[in-house]
Formats: C-alpha cells, sequence, structure tokens
C-alpha cells in the first residue's frame, strides 16, 4: 500500500482506483484515436491522458495551494491527481476511528463552470437519481477513488460498466480548455460532524503531443 506525503518524503505516492481502463475508438477526422466516452477511468503512476491523444494537460492545485497536490489536518490527509479522464484522489485516515464520505451532499465544478452531484468508481447510469452510500474509510485506513460530474456518466446499455465522458476532451477542441479551473467539495463526516474539504485545480498548460 502507497503512503501519502508526509514531511521529509521526496514526493507523494499515486492513489489507486477500483477503476476499469478506457475504451478505444477509431480514429476522428482530426487523425485522433483518444475516445470521446471511457470505461471507468484507469488510474497508473506517470498517467497524463491517453497515449494517443493529440494534446497532453498540465495541471496546478490553487486551493488549498500545493505544488505536491496534498493537504492534510489533524484527522485527514489527502492527496489528488487531477487527470483528463477524472479526478483521482486518496484519503488517509489519520485516527483511529472510522470517518465517512457524504457522497450525496459532495458536489463537483466541471471545467466550464457548472456545479454537478458527484459521481465516483462505483457509480452507475442507474444511480443517477438514487442516493449514493456514504463510503466508510476505517481508522488509520486508506482508500482511493476518482471523482466526475454525475451528468457525465452515459447509457451503457446493457453493460453494467461506467460509460461516461472525459473530464477534459484530448482531441482538437482541447486547447479552449487552457486555464479553466475546476474541483470537488468533498464532505466527510468526522464524529459526526459533517466536514467540507475544498479542492479546486487549473489547467495551466495544454500542449500537442
Amino acid at each position: 500500500m502507497l503512503a501519502l506525503l508526509t514531511p521529509g518524503c521526496s514526493s507523494p505516492p499515486e492513489p489507486h482506483s477500483p477503476a476499469e481502463p478506457a475504451v478505444g475508438s477509431a480514429p476522428d477526422a482530426s487523425g485522433s484515436t483518444s475516445s470521446p466516452y471511457q470505461v471507468g477511468a484507469a488510474d497508473s503512476v506517470g498517467n497524463t491522458g491517453s497515449p494517443d491523444a493529440l494534446y497532453r494537460f498540465r495541471f496546478k492545485q490553487t486551493d488549498p495551494a500545493s505544488d505536491r497536490f496534498t493537504y492534510q489536518d489533524r484527522e485527514l490527509s489527502f492527496y489528488f491527481r487531477p487527470a483528463p479522464d477524472a479526478m483521482h484522489f486518496q484519503i488517509e485516515n489519520r485516527k483511529d476511528r472510522p470517518v465517512w464520505i457524504d457522497w450525496e451532499r459532495s458536489k463537483v465544478y466541471d471545467p466550464l463552470g457548472r456545479t454537478d452531484r458527484v459521481a465516483h468508481a462505483s457509480t452507475r447510469w442507474t444511480d443517477r437519481f438514487a442516493t449514493q452510500t456514504p463510503t466508510q474509510i476505517s481508522g488509520l485506513q486508506r482508500y482511493g477513488d476518482y471523482v466526475l460530474p454525475m451528468d457525465y456518466l452515459l447509457d451503457p446499455g446493457t453493460s453494467t460498466d461506467q460509460l461516461h465522458r472525459p473530464l477534459l476532451p484530448e482531441d482538437a477542441s482541447a486547447p479552449q480548455y487552457d486555464a479553466h479551473d475546476f474541483g470537488v467539495d468533498l464532505v466527510i463526516n468526522v464524529e459526526n460532524q459533517a466536514r467540507t474539504y475544498a479542492f479546486r485545480f487549473r489547467v495551466v498548460s495544454v500542449l500537442p503531443r
């Protein structure tokens, strides 16, 4: 199990997401073979987008400001990795008692400035209007997942996979997202108190591959 960044460490780990790999697609008119939709949000070390994408994104964490995409307080420690497919994260419960992620009260802010309910790794198309069960993080344990807007989910037909639009397109439209902000408010119940942890990110560059 990878550990989150702690003082004195040289670099943070990558969170592990319980996700399926992205599906492929035929080349579009611009020559890109990056898919306009994905199954889940595969997480891997150094993942900055699809290998055949036309553009690659660079991000920074603007709030709370961190050049390592981390934040911690006395209760919890966070590590984020924004990517074109979703916002990946890992949470470490630093105390010896459980906490719960309240998905229903959490919110996602997409790169176009819209606010939406949160979808995460286990959310499916059929869950769009249902109440999502809180996720427990046991004492002194870590939890990895990813989030994206609920409205980005797509109908998978007869499949049980999570089909969704990417958070950021990697095709010819990618440059228009330069300098756009996005983020998530995670509501976590700590000792019967709901605490909102707000994280914001910015696209700092969109470069051709």
